[in-house]
């Protein structure tokens, strides 16, 4: 490759050069052509002047009149003077044309400095000068840089503007300590790593609107609870008021503990003062084989079966929030639900076309 590279540059060199020698020999040329056409110009204007004044020398002069000595009535006799003679007599000769002075050719090397420092003076420039080639380019490729800083940084497509302010109100609900499933810990909901599933959830029911009013079904708030369902759970998160579904963080706080509960079930006391375990998706093998790669489960005497790996993978995690979301949503179809693990999966991608297109039916998009 070094070969074939230190080639190509010899053969621009020689390319280079032969450009070079050309354009001395076309501008030697053309200086040449220059000088001809100056000493032709010159002596044209010669003869122009010497036709000039041979014309008007040969022009026939008036007759002048002569006089005779004799008589009284002797009259006049006329004699016709020669033009030349009375040419010559009336002005004075035409003085010698000074001689043309003698252009003194410059060098190959000075013309072509010449040519290369100021163009060429006798002719219109075709070309533009170096500074303003350099002005013109310079500004141009600051247009080209501002344009690119712009393509850049232009503001593509982007999730709704209630996401960012429900991303602040789940920081703020998933504080409270207790919205982890009881009794296994399971905290998908507000996880780092997954707690997107609480806006989106939100986003897909409600457009993340907290003062969501569903007259039909009588849903309010963010989360597709009833009011009653949602202050049944808020009694274990040991709200600081009576639970408000349109309290935006009330809200959120009772959705990351349902979605726990559905995620790891929950064991709770039946009126007998038994526990009474409720199993969660991570409870059946067959869903652990979706979500992990692997079927296998943990049981425990009065704990709802877990998965025993953990759920990692992206795509193991939108089965699950898929799965999630049917349960959450009583009557969701499968659609919706796929819909959900899409905006999960692209929750840093807001300018995917999926995205953009479920984003469009959403309630309250158009």
């Amino acid at each position: 490759m070094t070969h074939d590279f230190e080639s190509f540059s010899d053969q621009d060199d020689e390319w280079l050069s032969e450009l070079e020698t050309r354009a001395i020999d076309l501008e030697n040329e053309l200086f040449d052509w220059r000088e001809y056409r100056a000493r032709e110009q010159a002596e044209s204007r010669a003869r122009e002047r010497a036709e000039s004044v041979y014309r008007r020398s040969a022009m026939p002069g008036p007759a002048r009149a002569t006089f005779r000595h004799g008589g009284a009535d002797a009259e006049p006799q006329l004699r016709e003077v020669p033009a030349a003679a009375v040419h010559t007599a009336a002005r004075p000769a035409s003085k010698p044309l000074p001689p043309e002075p003698e252009v003194q050719p410059y060098s190959a090397d000075e013309r072509t400095r010449t040519l290369i420092d100021q163009g060429r003076p006798s002719v219109k420039r075709s070309r533009m000068s170096r500074g303003r080639v350099i002005t013109i380019a310079t500004a141009a490729g600051i247009a080209l840089v501002t344009v690119l800083v712009m393509v850049f940084f232009r503001k593509g497509p982007s999730w709704p503007a209630s996401v960012t302010t429900v991303k602040g109100e789940i920081a703020t609900a998933c504080q409270n300590p207790n919205v982890a499933s009881e009794p296994v810990q399971v905290n998908f909901a507000c996880d780092q790593a997954t707690n997107q599933i609480l806006w989106i959830f939100a986003l897909m029911a409600s457009n993340d609107n907290p003062n969501f009013d569903d007259a039909k079904s009588g849903r309010l708030g963010l989360e597709p609870i009833t009011p009653t369902q949602g202050g049944e759970v808020a009694w274990s998160l040991n709200l600081h008021h009576p639970y408000n579904p349109q309290n935006p963080i009330d809200s959120l706080t009772v959705a990351a503990r349902a979605i726990n509960n559905i995620i790891g079930g929950a064991t709770l006391t039946n009126a007998k003062g038994a526990p009474a375990v409720q199993p969660g998706l991570e409870s059946n093998p067959a869903n652990c084989a979706r979500y992990t790669g692997s079927s296998a489960v943990i049981s425990r005497a009065g704990f709802p079966d877990v998965c025993a790996q953990p759920v990692s993978s992206l795509a193991g995690q939108a089965a699950l929030v898929a799965d999630a979301y049917r349960e959450w949503v009583v009557g969701a179809t499968i659609a919706a639900a796929n819909n959900v693990a899409v905006l999960f999966e692209n929750a840093n991608n807001p300018g995917d076309a999926q995205v953009q297109a479920i984003l469009q039916t959403l309630p309250g998009a158009r």
